[in-house]
């Protein structure tokens, strides 16, 4: 056995058999499918009995739900918690491209790790196909709470901007962002993507800017 096997070892020995599961069957879902991943392989793969599923989460289904909900807790609380930081640090004033680059920069976390993004990626493409999450969750666990943590923030920066068309901007500025994340992916797991002139940096704060002086324009205010 090398010492990066041995090393995996040590470190997923370490993991509760919780913890084991899912990240087995994070990894398998995303390398399968739903359908195709049986209850049997997720429990060899975290090298635990085939009960511990069951135990633990209740069945194959719910199993696949709780891997979805705990990225989605941890991506809507870092996110959240980005906001609201920035807005209690520039308590006095807060610039709007504060607070776009303070959103972007939790929104983007995961790709910075290189074998997670890819997993969030494939995990995200096989969910549109097959669909197996409940209904409303996404909206209910992911995007009400940071649109709202935003909607609160802008609305606190812009008093008179339109509330009714925070979403519009909102949509804007994540669908630049999922772009960003699925170029990448375009290319491979090499990240930060390998093409010439790009930099994820010079991509984020492009956006932000870009953003910023949309909103601004939109709102009728001059952009210095």
């Amino acid at each position: 056995m090398g010492v990066l096997q041995e090393n995996k070892v040590s470190s997923d020995a370490k993991k509760s058999v919780h913890d084991r599961l899912l990240d087995a069957a994070e990894e398998l879902f995303c390398e399968h499918g739903f359908y195709d991943t049986s209850v049997r392989k997720i429990a060899a793969r975290a090298n635990c009995n085939i009960a511990s599923v069951n135990y633990y989460f209740g069945s194959k289904e719910k199993l696949y739900i709780e891997v979805w909900r705990h990225h989605l807790q941890i991506t809507r609380e870092r996110i959240v918690t980005a906001v609201e930081k920035v807005m209690f640090e520039n308590v006095k004033e807060t610039y709007l491209e504060d607070l776009l680059m303070s959103f972007t920069t939790a929104f983007i976390e995961p790709i910075k790790d290189k074998k997670k993004a890819y997993q969030l990626i494939k995990l995200m493409d096989r969910e549109m196909v097959e669909q197996n999450l409940p209904k409303n969750m996404f909206l209910e666990e992911m995007i009400m709470p940071t649109f709202n943590a935003m909607q609160n923030a802008l609305m606190k920066i812009y008093p008179g901007l339109d509330k009714s068309k925070i979403h519009l901007f909102l949509f804007s500025i994540i669908g630049q962002l999922v772009h960003l994340i699925r170029v990448q992916a375009l290319f491979g797991q090499s990240y930060p993507l390998q093409f010439p002139g790009f930099d994820l940096n010079e991509a984020v704060n492009h956006i932000v800017k870009f953003s910023a002086a949309g909103i601004l324009a939109y709102m009728g205010e001059t952009v210095e």
